[in-house]
C-alpha cells in the first residue's frame, strides 16, 4: 500500500459525511440495495446490506440475488478507491477531494460466488491494492452476518 495511505489514520467529519451522502443518497441505486456505510478509513471501507424480500434471487431458499452481490461489491470497490484518493490528496479541502468522485468509473469487475447468499444481513468490505495516477485496483468481500465469506470481488476503477 502506498505510504500516503498508511500515514492518514482518519478523515475529517466533513469528508466522511460527504462521501456517505454520495454513496448512500446521491447514487440512488445504492438506496435500492440498502447499502449503508459502516466504516470509512483510508485502508478499508465497510458497509452493510440488510436482507429484504426485494433482494431475493431464489425464492425457494430466500437467497440474495447475485446482481445485488455484484452491484454491492462494485459500489464498495468505488468507495475504497475514493477513500484512497481522499487520503492521497489530504492537502486539498474535503470538498475538493469529494469533487474527484466525478471522474471515478468502473473499468473491470470480477465476482466469484463462493457460497449461497443466505443471511439476515451482509457485510461488505473493500480495500485498494494499488492506486495509480489513472487506475485503482481493489479487492472486495461479501460476508454473511456470521462472518462466513460468501463472495469475493476484484475491480479496476478509472480515477483520472
Amino acid at each position: 500500500m502506498p505510504k500516503s495511505l498508511i500515514s492518514v489514520s482518519e478523515f475529517e467529519p466533513e469528508f466522511i459525511t460527504g462521501l456517505k451522502a454520495i454513496f448512500e443518497e446521491k447514487i440512488v441505486f445504492n438506496q435500492v440495495l440498502g447499502l449503508k456505510i459502516t466504516s470509512l478509513t483510508p485502508a478499508l471501507v465497510t458497509a452493510r446490506i440488510d436482507m429484504r424480500p426485494e433482494l431475493v434471487g431464489h425464492f425457494s431458499f430466500n437467497r440474495i440475488h447475485g446482481g445485488v452481490i455484484s452491484a454491492g461489491l462494485d459500489a464498495m470497490g468505488g468507495l475504497a478507491a475514493m477513500a484512497a484518493i481522499g487520503a492521497r490528496h489530504m492537502d486539498e479541502s474535503p470538498l475538493q477531494r469529494l469533487h474527484r468522485f466525478s471522474k471515478l468509473g468502473t473499468i473491470d469487475l470480477r465476482i466469484d460466488y463462493l457460497r449461497p447468499g443466505i443471511s439476515e444481513y451482509f457485510e461488505l468490505r473493500a480495500e485498494v491494492l494499488r492506486l495509480g495516477s489513472r487506475v485503482a485496483s481493489t479487492r472486495m468481500e461479501f460476508r454473511a452476518a456470521d462472518g462466513k465469506l460468501l463472495s469475493t470481488g476484484a475491480g479496476a476503477y478509472i480515477v483520472s
